[in-house]
């Protein structure tokens, strides 16, 4: 199945040796070029130097005197040079995305400075793919999921939120698409532990032109990106644009989303995975 891979492992359980299989779901969306799925200024730019680019290159940089028979086939090196903001594809956002100070008035971590040991913990996948594009997810629509699910939520446990915004992934209407979290909700979330958490959407927030509509309609600015700005009181670090969080079970898995460490930026890439163990067939 696509985004799954699966490995065998042995484990000891009561003394005895159990079979079990972990299966890898990936969550992640690959970077890649002409998806009009961000702003104009945002979507990444990819350029491709093939083998024989690379042929090329290789015989400068070595002084070669026929790169076609010197080098395998006449080839060379395959490269690729990328344009691409932080919050590209998959990622997993710093406090300092959001504002300046966290807690209160500490100075917001930047993604480098996220403690890793947050970044693998068990994980709830929590199902709100029901709900219109749009729509605001607050704590009564959290309890009721995880009440549906049967899961009380433990500290540092990482919440998926899925609202099946990933099927217009590569349209112009993923940025429209899908329902998003209210400030009181995600402070909530902190509240029983939770610090990074993850969407398939866009934005952890309600999408973009939704806030925007509504503040046009309301001239209420405490609409203006909530959710996000709820971290100058609680930090809180989360993921967007993930994929696959159909084929996850409600809990039971293990979350892996180490970001990539870049100097003082607000975001890092993330190539997040959720590991899911299960009996090896026959195992019993």
């Amino acid at each position: 199945m696509e985004g799954e891979a699966s490995a065998a492992v042995q484990r000891k359980v009561a003394g005895a040796d159990v079979s079990k299989r972990l299966k890898f779901i990936d969550l992640a969306r690959a970077i890649e070029n002409d998806i009009p799925s961000d702003p104009p200024d945002m979507i990444p730019v990819i350029e491709y130097l093939d083998h024989a680019k690379g042929a090329e290159r290789m015989a400068q940089v070595f002084g070669l005197k026929d790169a076609q028979t010197e080098l395998p086939s006449g080839l060379g090196w395959a490269v690729e040079y990328v344009r691409l903001s932080t919050h590209s594809g998959s990622h997993l956002d710093a406090p300092y995305h959001y504002h300046p100070t966290m807690e209160g008035g500490e100075r917001a971590w930047t993604i480098d400075e996220v403690p890793l040991d947050y970044c693998f913990a068990p994980g709830v996948c929590l199902d709100f793919s029901h709900m219109p594009d749009g729509a605001a997810i607050g704590i009564d629509d959290l309890e009721s999921a995880l009440d549906r699910i049967g899961h009380r939520l433990a500290p540092r446990e990482i919440v998926l939120i899925r609202t099946g915004a990933d099927e217009k992934w590569g349209t112009p209407e993923y940025l429209f698409a899908g329902a998003g979290m209210t400030a009181e909700g995600t402070l909530w979330l902190v509240e029983q532990g939770v610090r990074i958490m993850g969407t398939d959407a866009w934005s952890w927030d309600v999408p973009l032109p939704h806030q925007a509509k509504r503040y046009q309609e309301t001239g209420d600015a405490s609409i203006i990106w909530q959710a996000h700005f709820s971290s100058i009181k609680r930090w809180h670090c989360h993921m967007e644009k993930l994929t696959n969080l159909h084929l996850l079970p409600p809990d039971g898995f293990t979350v892996c989303c180490f970001p990539v460490k870049i100097r003082g930026a607000s975001a890092g890439w993330v190539r997040p995975v959720a590991i899911v163990e299960e009996d090896e067939p026959g195992s019993r």
